[in-house]
């Protein structure tokens, strides 16, 4: 993780929540230069921050349903170049996946329960500036589930395991140590992806993340795509 100074805008209805967020992103290097508490007020921050990332609820007034997650959705659209960290206790694969199909660069999703350490969040928070990912593992499986597959057929059960969890936002040391194996192995298994995915090396791809995005494409169907979503 990166020394560098993040500058955040964090969106969530909370006052308590949202204040408590604040002075731990303040102790861990962050700068929050703007909140909002609903979705119209996250729009407006972001607009005029520009911040590296957007700290996004799903659930905001008036309706208290998916407000936040289309404020993401539109900041995706608007400026494409702030990183967007969806951080819910909810799971709404439709959007998630309109969030998605844009390209997975830039984009996280986190369960709230399932942070366990705010230097997980802050990892995160950094990984999605920096255009990664860091999705829960909940979201990567509610999103492969069904759809058509072509490249990701082509994957070994233990590549298929690798990716996942580089979809989580995972370093090759990481995932070495997870699944016991040395990160000379992982390498080897993350290069077959490439190559079975047809990415090649350039001088400003990041190869991880189309990886990611294809896997995740491919395994979603059209709700991913583009096409009419549902909930599974």
């Amino acid at each position: 993780m990166t020394d560098r100074q993040l500058r955040v805008v964090l969106a969530e209805d909370s006052v308590i929540l949202r204040d408590g967020m604040v002075e731990l992103l303040g102790a861990r290097g962050c700068e929050v230069v703007g909140t909002a508490g609903s979705a119209p007020e996250l729009l407006d921050a972001v607009t005029e921050h520009r911040p590296d990332v957007a700290v996004v609820d799903i659930r905001m007034p008036p309706t208290h349903t998916d407000e936040g997650i289309r404020a993401a959705v539109e900041i995706r659209a608007r400026t494409p170049e702030v990183g967007i960290l969806v951080f819910s206790q909810h799971v709404e694969t439709a959007w998630a996946a309109r969030l998605l199909a844009g390209g997975a660069a830039g984009i996280g999703y986190l369960l709230k329960e399932r942070v366990a350490r705010t230097s997980e969040f802050v990892a995160a928070l950094h990984r999605v500036a920096e255009g990664g990912t860091a999705l829960d593992p909940e979201m990567v499986t509610r999103l492969m589930r069904g759809g058509a597959r072509s490249r990701v057929d082509t994957l070994t059960a233990r590549e298929r395991e690798v990716l996942e969890l580089v979809a989580q936002g995972h370093s090759n040391r990481s995932v070495a140590g997870l699944l016991g194996v040395s990160e000379r192995a992982v390498e080897k298994h993350v290069a077959a992806v490439f190559t079975k995915f047809g990415l090649h090396p350039t001088d400003t791809d990041n190869r991880r993340v189309k990886a990611v995005l294809t896997y995740l494409a491919e395994g979603a169907g059209p709700s991913f795509t583009g096409g009419s979503a549902t909930r599974p």
